[in-house]
C-alpha cells in the first residue's frame, strides 16, 4: 500500500476540515499520501485555512466556483484534468455539488480511478423545486456512470441512487462520523462561565442555531417566530456562524426589535462549550444530507425544534405524535413546513410552557446519536476503501 496516492476533491476549502478529517486520517494509516484539490481563496466553515496546517495534506489550488452554468467551469475542468493527468493518483474521492461534477468527468477523461463521490444531500429530494430535479437529477445519473462508489448520508438519497444510478457500488454511511466522547459533561460552573464570557443573561431559556448566516440554512424564519410571541422575557436566541446574509439578518433583528433578546455570535471554534449553554436547540434548513450541526446538538444533550426535511428525519426519528403543522418526536419537535413562522413560534410555545421535559428530550437525544458516531462510520470507510483498493 506504501507509496500510494489519494486525492480529496471539494469546491470550497473548508470542507475537508470541518467534516473529513477522519477519513484523511484513515487513508493516511492506509499508506496513501492524502492530497487536497480545492478553492483555498474560498475557505467557509472559518475565515482561513489554518487548520489544515500540520495535517500531512498536499494542497492543489483549483478555482472551482459554485454554480454550474459558469463559463469557468471549462477553466476548473482543464485544472483538474492537468492535477489528474500528472499527479498519477491511486484513488479520487470528491464532495460537494460541483466538486463531485467536476472530479468524475477530469477522472473519467484521464482514466483516474477508482472514483468515490459522497453526495452530502441531493440538491433533488422529495419537496425540492423542479428546477432542481431538471437541472440536478439527469447530471448526477449520468456522472453515476463515472463513479465507481457512490456513498449517501441518508436514507433517501440512498434509496433513489440505488434504484436508479449506475455506480458500482452504493452504500448508506451515516454521515461524517463525530467523536461521541468529545462532549463535556455538564458542569453548571462552566456553564455559568461561558454564559458570561458569552455576553448572555444567566437567568434566561437559551435558544440556540448553529450554521452559516445564508438562505439554505433559514434562521430567518427563527428571528421572526420570535418577534410573535408573546412574552419574550424568558429566553434569549444566540445564533453561531457567518454568511453572506449577516447584515441582513442583524437589521431584520433591530426592525422586529427583538434586539434585547438576540445575540449574534459569529463563527465558533468553541461550539461544543457553547452548545452547554443552551437549552433548546433551533434548526430551520430548507436542506440539508446529514446536518453535523445538529447531530452535535444531539449528542450535546438538548431538546431540538428542526425542520421536517430529509436528515432531520433521518436524526429525529419517527413521530409519536402529529398535528397539522407539528410532528412530536422523542427528542423534541418537527416543523412539517421548514418557512411556517407560526409554526415555529407553537413549537416555542409548546417547549416554554413545559420546561421540566427539556431534559428528558434531551436525554432521548443523546441516547440516539450512538449510531452516527466515529467508530461506525470509520469502520464502514475502511471497508470501502480496501474494497476499491483490491
Amino acid at each position: 500500500m506504501a507509496g500510494k496516492k489519494a486525492l480529496l476533491v471539494t469546491t470550497v476549502s473548508g470542507f475537508v476540515p470541518q467534516f473529513e478529517m477522519n477519513n484523511v486520517k484513515l487513508l493516511q494509516d492506509m499508506g496513501y499520501e492524502v492530497h487536497y484539490a480545492s478553492n483555498y481563496h474560498t475557505p467557509s466553515y472559518g475565515t482561513d485555512n489554518h487548520r489544515l496546517d500540520g495535517t500531512g495534506i498536499i494542497r492543489h489550488q483549483i478555482d472551482f466556483v459554485r454554480s454550474p452554468f459558469k463559463l469557468a467551469n471549462f477553466h476548473v475542468y482543464r485544472q483538474l484534468r492537468n492535477l489528474m493527468k500528472h499527479g498519477h493518483f491511486n484513488l479520487v474521492h470528491c464532495h460537494t455539488p460541483m466538486g463531485g461534477v467536476m472530479a468524475r468527468l477530469a477522472a473519467h477523461s484521464t482514466h483516474t480511478a477508482p472514483v468515490i463521490y459522497t453526495a452530502h444531500g441531493f440538491h433533488f429530494f422529495q419537496g425540492s423545486s423542479l428546477m432542481n430535479w431538471l437541472c440536478y437529477y439527469p447530471m448526477e445519473r449520468f456522472l453515476s456512470r463515472f463513479t465507481d462508489q457512490q456513498i449517501c448520508i441518508n436514507h433517501e438519497d440512498y434509496n433513489r441512487a440505488r434504484k436508479t444510478f449506475h455506480a458500482k457500488y452504493v452504500d448508506y454511511i451515516p454521515g461524517v462520523g463525530i467523536n461521541l466522547t468529545c462532549f463535556p459533561t455538564y458542569n453548571a460552573a462552566a456553564v455559568l462561565n461561558k454564559k458570561k464570557e458569552l455576553g448572555i443573561p444567566a437567568d434566561r431559556i437559551i435558544l440556540l442555531s448553529s450554521g452559516e448566516l445564508i438562505k439554505r440554512k433559514n434562521h430567518e424564519t427563527i428571528l421572526r417566530a420570535i418577534a410573535q410571541l408573546t412574552d419574550t422575557s424568558c429566553i434569549h436566541y444566540v445564533i453561531c456562524g457567518h454568511g453572506k446574509l449577516d447584515a441582513y439578518l442583524y437589521e431584520l433583528t433591530q426592525n422586529l426589535g427583538i434586539t434585547n433578546c438576540v445575540t449574534f455570535l459569529g463563527y465558533r471554534q468553541d461550539i461544543l462549550e457553547v452548545l452547554q449553554t443552551a437549552d433548546v436547540f433551533l434548526f430551520p434548513s430548507y436542506q440539508e444530507g446529514l446536518p453535523v450541526a445538529l447531530l452535535e446538538a444531539m449528542a450535546s444533550g438538548i431538546a431540538v425544534i428542526c425542520s421536517d426535511i430529509r436528515g432531520n428525519r433521518d436524526l429525529m426519528g419517527e413521530s409519536m405524535s402529529e398535528t397539522a403543522s407539528l410532528k412530536f418526536c422523542h427528542g423534541g419537535i418537527m416543523v412539517k413546513k421548514a418557512d411556517n413562522t407560526a409554526a415555529y413560534c407553537q413549537a416555542l410555545c409548546h417547549l416554554l410552557n413545559a420546561p421540566q421535559k427539556l431534559k428528558e428530550l434531551g436525554m432521548e437525544n443523546r441516547k440516539r446519536c450512538e449510531e452516527f458516531g466515529e467508530k461506525s462510520v470509520t469502520e464502514k470507510m475502511e471497508e470501502i476503501y480496501k474494497r476499491l483498493s483490491h
